[in-house]
């Protein structure tokens, strides 16, 4: 990861967190960034490897969003951390672990701010059908508007709420909530018919993940 990209994200995760929040970045074997804070601080330096059990160990090995308490036999220190992995093309390059003291209230803005033309627009969280990857951006859909978000699709789930928003395929994340049918699909495992007609696949990557998530 450039350090460029280092600090395009950090610049994004400090207007949302509180300044409680420590902040790691790694490859898939080792960290490569660390942010502590005064509240919790894991002595993480860049070049550790990523200890089995911790936050970013888990969102590596399952490639998904991991929101999860983590004991102290780990780091030292309990630690409450969501981590999200970082995929390009496909690929997992690495994660991001936002690490709190305990678990954290719900995010401190409900809302994402896209861009149309040359206007931005904050649009409610709850308002969004889906997101897509497009051209290194993340095109945001709802029933009244849609446009884009700068960070990539892998960047912004680490914002969106896990109990709405579900990784469905390496270009989507969908809202349950927008769901209108779940079918089998001979092209991909399903095929998602969301509410304002749009097709989605849910790919075999995630397939095992969106049936547990969603309990069929």
């Amino acid at each position: 990861m450039e350090p460029k990209q280092i600090e395009e994200i950090m610049e994004v995760i400090k207007e949302f967190f509180p300044e409680n929040t420590s902040i790691a970045i790694s490859d898939t074997n080792e960290y490569i960034y660390y942010q502590p804070s005064k509240k919790v601080d894991l002595k993480i330096k860049p070049g550790d490897p990523i200890k089995e059990g911790s936050a970013a160990y888990k969102a590596l090995t399952y490639g998904q969003k991991i929101n999860s308490y983590i004991e102290s036999d780990v780091f030292g220190v309990p630690y409450y951390g969501m981590s999200i992995p970082l995929i390009e093309e496909g690929e997992t390059k690495g994660a991001i672990t936002a690490i709190f003291p305990q678990k954290p209230s719900p995010f401190l803005t409900n809302y994402i701010t896209v861009k149309i033309d040359d206007c931005w627009y904050p649009i409610k969280h709850n308002q969004v059908i889906y997101l897509e990857t497009q051209l290194r951006k993340t095109f945001v859909k709802t029933m009244q508007r849609e446009g884009y978000h700068r960070l990539n699709l892998s960047d912004l789930e680490l914002f969106l709420a896990p109990d709405s928003f579900i990784r469905c395929h390496r270009s989507y994340i969908v809202n349950i909530d927008y769901i209108e049918e779940i079918q089998p699909d001979s092209h991909s495992t399903f095929l998602l018919i969301m509410k304002d007609g749009t097709r989605i696949p849910v790919s075999q990557r995630y397939a095992s993940y969106f049936r547990r998530s969603l309990g069929f």
